[in-house]
């Protein structure tokens, strides 16, 4: 995975961790969306790695 697209994955999970730390306090539900949709980029990002590493020739 490029540096670029590890930074941009990396800033929009932290984002949404912060934006789950906030929503906490104020609305539940919102948390928990804030929480499902984090891990669901976090498991993205996961994946797309292990997308490009199977895709890179044996050398």
């Amino acid at each position: 995975m490029s540096k670029s697209l590890s930074l941009l994955f990396a800033v929009v999970a932290v984002a949404l961790m912060v934006a789950t730390a906030f929503s906490i306090n104020t609305n539940g539900w919102l948390a928990l969306s804030f929480g499902i949709l984090t891990c669901m980029v976090i498991v993205a990002g996961f994946v797309i790695k292990a997308k490009q590493i199977k895709k890179l020739p044996n050398s």
